[in-house]
């Protein structure tokens, strides 16, 4: 299996987590290349990809091995390593690229403290420097970082045998869906002639229905918006009075429950920006 890719694994210094992008000429690139576990690391496995780098790697680093223990174990136990490519960044922000010696050209990487960018079959070495140059310039939310990574090294050269598929992954402690595990990002585009711009616009849904943002009270016209909307809707079926009561929240909650928009209500009439203009544009 030749995944002839290039990708960005990296830290957040500031929140600690943790991430992979990656964009290919392959199909659903994001079922091989991309494992990250928080508090743990993050891992990219491409070219003749094992997959198993993934699993096995993480559990080195949370058994406490270093990024060069990893690598040494890995040319312990594989057998075909020269044809491999791989980057890794440890929750203690270390890291590691390596390239295989039969990795098909132009392949190689770049590491530093908090991040490896690497790639094969690629156009050139502009292509992994392109990528960290974005990532470690761009004034942009950590997810977004990676992504605006992922979009200048395609715009650098990319894979040369052109477009198909990109992935991002992103794990936080306690931050996935309902605080309950930590992968709180996973984005894929498997086949597709723009990957990556499809996967920034899967990012703005993702930040629509699972962001945070500040809440504040509703005004009584707003209020009563939403009941006109409610009733319209058929979720409820008291007056119109512009007063936010236990029917109307629970009328409330069954719309924001159908729109997938639950992980950004927590009750009472307080309501964030971005819901309010979405509930406006999707129902006028």
């Amino acid at each position: 299996m030749v995944v002839s890719t290039f990708s960005l694994v990296a830290q957040d210094p500031e929140t600690g987590d943790l991430g992979v992008a990656v964009a290919s000429k392959f199909l659903a690139v994001g079922a091989v290349v991309p494992h990250a576990e928080a508090g743990v690391g993050a891992v990219a496995t491409q070219s003749y990809a094992n997959p198993r780098f993934g699993p096995q790697g993480l559990a080195l680093l949370r058994e406490g091995a270093s990024p060069e223990g990893v690598l040494e174990a890995f040319r312990r136990t594989d057998p075909d390593l020269e044809k491999r490519q791989f980057g890794l960044v440890a929750a203690t922000g270390e890291s590691l690229t390596f390239t295989g010696q039969a990795c098909h050209p132009w392949a190689g990487g770049i590491a530093g403290k908090g991040y490896a960018a690497q790639g094969n079959l690629l156009t050139g070495p502009e292509v992994v420097e392109a990528m960290v140059e974005a990532f470690l310039t761009t004034p942009a939310p950590f997810p977004e970082r990676l992504l605006q990574a992922l979009y200048a090294g395609e715009r650098a050269g990319g894979d040369r045998r052109g477009r198909q598929s990109a992935a991002l992954l992103v794990v936080g402690e306690k931050k996935g869906y309902g605080g309950l595990w930590d992968r709180y990002i996973d984005l894929r585009v498997d086949d597709h002639p723009e990957p990556i711009p499809e996967l920034f616009r899967l990012l703005s849904i993702h930040r629509l229905l699972f962001g945070k943002g500040s809440p504040r009270p509703l005004g009584e016209k707003e209020v009563r918006w939403i009941q006109e909307l409610l009733r319209r809707e058929g979720d409820y079926q008291g007056e119109v009075t512009g007063r936010w009561d236990e029917a109307t929240e629970e009328a409330f909650l069954r719309l924001i429950g159908r729109e997938n928009l639950e992980e950004r209500y927590q009750g009472g009439s307080l309501v964030d920006e971005e819901v309010l203009a979405y509930l406006k544009e999707r129902f006028g």
